[in-house]
């Protein structure tokens, strides 16, 4: 099995972390080896573009805790929800294309989405997981998820939890389908998600990271996964989110925790993660350089990528939030969702009030700052305790918070 679980590890070294960082960002070096010495780090990387410039590229620890093989700069790993991010950008794609409106009804791409509920869903809603459709009533297993069109039909029949537009709740898993379904329905190739995105994101600007994983990348390349121990996810979460988490009937639990398909669908007992297979929302399989550099094409303004301004515009604004608010009855916290991304809040920031991105459970994030020209991404193969929070990625963007914040003091704040 490719999850393992918790063991005594000598700390990695100072001069075992390999890489670069320009001058004036060896903050976040050093907060890099913390994570190491001070917080349990088994093996992970980092890298940040500024101004399409790769100012930050680190590496280091161990990539399979089996056999103690080191984690190498290409090094890939699941990533979990950070792959929101990633569907989101083919959505944004398919937006400047001309072949989705944000504030159209779904039934107009997809005419027999219209039932049960469902027929006056927005896009927009959807991507804000404020749709109501956290979780299948349907059995939706691996051999489902891998026959786009049952999944579709299963999709089409599910009914919202509660009236489209009036609460929020994280969608977990499913949320990816729906947006894969949509895409498979505009584009003109009829692609898959995971393909667009190789073809038009990732491939073109050369980056390591896949939502469909395909054959011919070898075991070796891949990072094995260790579960956080049960102790440290129960001391862990926040009261209310682990109360909710213990109940079967909560959204939570039967967005996230249900094996209905489960978090654990894109593992693959012989290949680690499994090939050709697509969990838009949570299968993303990638090194930090790869997620680094496609948020760098969007924090530049996307013109690589034939973004339009008016998307990047849209991106950028702040969310809107559903007739209840941003408390999300998953998360049983505020969140704001918009378009596909997270974006920063006051309990939960990153850049400025433009940026958006992901985290993953588990630890990873990534997201792009227009206004600051920033990219940024995290990865690492020992998950943390926590859903959407994790002290290794936050102690790496708080110092690169104050890379930048020196850097604005010096040379003036940036326009």
């Amino acid at each position: 099995m490719s999850i393992t679980t918790d063991q005594a590890l000598e700390p990695v070294r100072s001069d075992e972390i390999h890489g670069h960082v320009s001058d004036g960002f060896h903050a976040v070096r050093e907060a890099f080896a913390e994570n190491f010495s001070r917080r349990k780090e088994l093996g992970a990387a980092c890298c940040v573009y500024r101004d399409g410039e790769k100012v930050v590229d680190l590496w280091g620890g161990i990539r399979n805790k089996a056999t103690g093989e080191p984690w190498e700069a290409d090094t890939m790993v699941l990533v979990f929800s950070a792959t929101k991010g990633l569907a989101a950008m083919v959505m944004a794609l398919a937006h400047s294309r001309g072949l989705l409106d944000y504030d159209e009804r779904i039934v107009t791409y997809w005419p027999e989405f219209a039932q049960n509920g469902k027929e006056n869903v927005t896009v927009r809603q959807l991507l804000a997981h404020q749709a109501g459709l956290f979780a299948f009533d349907e059995r939706v297993d691996k051999s489902v998820v891998a026959d786009l069109d049952r999944l579709a039909g299963v999709m089409a029949r599910q009914k919202p939890e509660w009236e489209p537009g009036t609460r929020q709740a994280y969608l977990a898993i499913s949320l990816g389908f729906y947006e894969g379904e949509l895409l498979r329905r505009i584009d003109p190739q009829h692609r898959t998600l995971g393909q667009f995105f190789q073809e038009e994101i990732a491939g073109p600007l050369g980056a390591g990271i896949y939502i469909r994983l395909p054959e011919e990348i070898p075991n070796s390349r891949l990072a094995t996964l260790q579960k956080a121990k049960t102790r440290e996810v129960i001391f862990g979460l926040p009261f209310r989110l682990l109360l909710t988490s213990m109940n079967p009937r909560s959204p939570i639990f039967r967005a996230l925790l249900k094996p209905n398909p489960g978090p654990w669908v894109p593992l693959d007992d012989e290949r680690i993660y499994a090939r050709n297979f697509e969990v838009p929302s949570g299968g993303g399989v990638g090194s930090a350089r790869g997620i680094a550099r496609v948020y760098s094409a969007f924090a530049r303004g996307g013109h690589e990528l034939g973004l339009r301004p008016e998307t990047l515009q849209a991106l950028m604004a702040p969310a809107v939030p559903p007739a209840h608010g941003f408390r999300d009855e998953g998360l049983k916290c505020e969140v704001q969702f918009s378009l596909g991304f997270f974006k920063p809040t006051a309990d939960q920031p990153f850049g400025r009030p433009g940026a958006f991105g992901s985290p993953g459970s588990g630890g990873a994030f990534g997201f792009a700052d227009p206004e600051l020209g920033l990219a940024y991404a995290y990865v690492t193969n020992r998950m943390g305790r926590n859903v959407v929070t994790d002290e290794r990625d936050i102690a790496l963007r708080d110092a690169l918070s104050s890379v930048i914040g020196q850097e604005e003091r010096q040379g003036g704040v940036r326009q």
